[in-house]
């Protein structure tokens, strides 16, 4: 996987540096610290990834878009500090195709790198809970949420099947050898994309879509999270 790293802050950028080349295998292929040098940089070398905080000096959100139309085959991680739920969303129609925090765990940044790398979309629980919060009306979620990109990943499809047959969080990450933490933000990736307000209706979904058997429909309200 190529990927740029682009924030301004040094720190920054050798922190995100150090956490993909001791868990993923990547190649960075360049460090931008403007909007400017990002784009110059996926000219001449091209990417499958970008970690970007566009709310950093020198970076603004009009770069996103300009990068999604020069470069549609790239994909977006932002991470970024606390930020309005509206901005998120303009972020994500402005071609981010992933979106965390920078007080998120690592293993959250990974997982958003990792998956954002096959071309799926992945949002920290925090980011999830900033626009539920803010009761942000569901035409401005729909494009976002539903478009072919938010497809369920083999990861969530998996979870979904473990939620499906009753086992909690904590089942989960020890069958599938991830932290409680992980499978927690899975979870609530899961339910944005299928709408689901709980458990319940994961469940639904897992025997509406034969990822399940109703037979082996084993979910019980004193399990669920």
């Amino acid at each position: 996987m190529r990927v740029i790293i682009a924030d301004s802050n040094d720190l920054v950028r050798i922190g995100i540096r150090s956490i993909l080349d001791a868990n993923l295998d990547v190649e960075i292929v360049g460090e931008a610290r403007s909007g400017d040098e990002l784009l110059e940089m996926l000219k001449t070398f091209g990417a499958d990834v970008v970690v970007v905080d566009f709310t950093a000096e020198g970076f603004d959100i009009d770069m996103l878009a300009k990068m999604k139309m020069k470069f549609p085959e790239t994909n977006s991680v932002a991470i970024t500090p606390e930020q309005s739920a509206q901005i998120l969303v303009d972020a994500l129609r402005s071609g981010i195709t992933s979106y965390v925090k920078k007080d998120c765990s690592i293993p959250e940044i990974i997982d958003a790198v990792k998956e954002t790398g096959k071309g799926n979309k992945f949002f920290c629980g925090q980011i999830l809970e900033t626009i539920r919060e803010a009761n942000l009306d569901v035409d401005d979620l729909d494009d976002v949420f539903t478009c072919e990109a938010v497809l369920i990943s083999k990861r969530e499809c998996e979870i979904i099947i473990l939620i499906a047959e009753g086992n909690t969080n904590a089942e989960i990450a020890e069958k599938l050898f991830l932290s409680s933490h992980t499978i927690n933000t899975h979870r609530k990736n899961i339910m944005a994309k299928l709408g689901a307000k709980n458990t319940a209706g994961i469940v639904m979904y897992a025997v509406k879509t034969n990822l399940i058997s109703p037979n082996k429909f084993l979910f019980t309200a004193d399990r669920a999270l």
